[in-house]
């Protein structure tokens, strides 16, 4: 079929019809034609496969957006170049058409690294106990937020080098070694230093997915590192997002950093007439009772002594974070009961002798004396 020819003919059918408007209404009926053909293909596939093939859905749902796009650059290429469109409207529609391609590949790129990293991260879906499972999910977490960052930048810095004015632009901007290349390094230097932080993180792993941390007085657990921040949850449920460069460049406490148990620890107080293999015995019972318990360590020692009191310190293990912290509380409520009904003479207390100096004693029988004198008459 001789599509200028038929063209030719509409044209003619509607001269009365400006040449741009019947362009543009080519172009957007073509993108309005690829959206539709996009939605029946999907429903085809969905109704062959759609129960048999799960994973076909799942790789449909993610690519929707790039597969739209590039069958609506595909029709506007076929179409563009036939629309009966003047320079002044067939260039700016060119421009955009290569940023829309462009766009197109970086947006792929960024969906095949992230296919990749779920379909990886598939194996490892365990990150509480499983150590191996907790190191390949933050590497690839890191590695995939720092790969996308680096594809949106060469994506967008690429799409504006096409126009002229900005690749002039930036081509003075980057030759130029004045205040201008200053005030942007020192602008860029934040996103840098947390990039490379993340890098850091990924391959030396100070931190691990729902490792157990202390940071700014703050307990919680890591619950995600992005490209430029980690997002720690809370005891209380609350979020405190961190910089990366925070975990290199300032101390702070993992309490999961090589394995996931906990010995924790409860100090307490009591008094000197406290029999202490006794309270040993019980702990050792109370401890094994409890679920919380991992089995590996329970002990109990004499740690310090002052004027009034001794301090106990007992010593329990836990498979992890949250439950060496419930293990303490109930072992401390039990201790606390049973040293209260059990053993009153092991509760703290204060002791005091009073010792009258002479000089009260003095003043005591001057006091008295007259007193007694006065009874002496009266019986007189």
């Amino acid at each position: 079929m001789n599509w200028q020819a038929l063209l030719a003919d509409i044209d003619g059918m509607l001269g009365w019809i400006p040449s741009w408007f019947v362009g543009l209404s080519l172009v957007i009926g073509a993108i309005l034609l690829a959206l539709l053909v996009y939605r029946v293909a999907v429903w085809l596939l969905a109704r062959a496969f759609g129960t048999r093939l799960p994973l076909l859905s799942v790789f449909i749902d993610r690519t929707s957006g790039p597969a739209q796009l590039a069958l609506c650059l595909a029709a506007v290429a076929l179409v563009l170049p036939l629309a009966p469109l003047d320079d002044t409207i067939r260039m700016p529609l060119m421009r955009l058409f290569v940023v829309a391609v462009i766009a197109l590949i970086g947006w792929i790129s960024i969906r095949i690294v992230d296919m990749s990293a779920a379909r990886y991260l598939q194996n490892f879906r365990d990150v509480t106990e499983n150590f191996v499972a907790r190191k390949h999910v933050t590497q690839v977490r890191v590695f995939k937020r720092v790969t996308d960052t680096i594809i949106v930048v060469i994506t967008v810095s690429t799409a504006l080098m096409t126009f002229d004015s900005v690749r002039q632009y930036g081509v003075s901007l980057f030759a130029s070694a004045g205040a201008a290349g200053i005030i942007v390094g020192l602008a860029a230097r934040p996103l840098l230093s947390n990039l490379i932080a993340g890098l850091q993180i990924a391959i030396t792993q100070p931190i691990r997915i729902e490792d157990a941390v202390i940071i700014e007085n703050e307990w919680g657990w890591v619950e995600d590192i992005a490209s430029t921040y980690v997002v720690i949850r809370l005891w209380d449920w609350r979020r405190m997002v961190v910089p990366l460069s925070y975990f290199i460049e300032k101390p702070f406490q993992n309490w999961t950093r090589d394995t996931a148990s906990l010995i924790g620890v409860i100090a307490l107080h009591v008094d000197y007439r406290a029999d202490v293999p006794r309270i040993r015995r019980w702990l050792e019972g109370a401890v094994k009772e409890s679920k919380l318990w991992d089995g590996a360590v329970v002990n109990l020692q004499v740690i310090d002594a002052d004027a009034r009191t001794i301090e106990l310190r007992a010593l329990v293990s836990a498979r992890n974070a949250p439950q060496s912290w419930d293990l303490r509380c109930e072992i401390r409520e039990k201790l606390v009961a049973f040293i209260r009904d059990e053993m009153p003479e092991a509760l703290p207390r204060d002791r005091a002798i009073l010792i009258p100096s002479a000089d009260a004693d003095a003043d005591v029988l001057g006091s008295v004396m007259p007193a007694e004198k006065v009874r002496a008459g009266a019986r007189n």
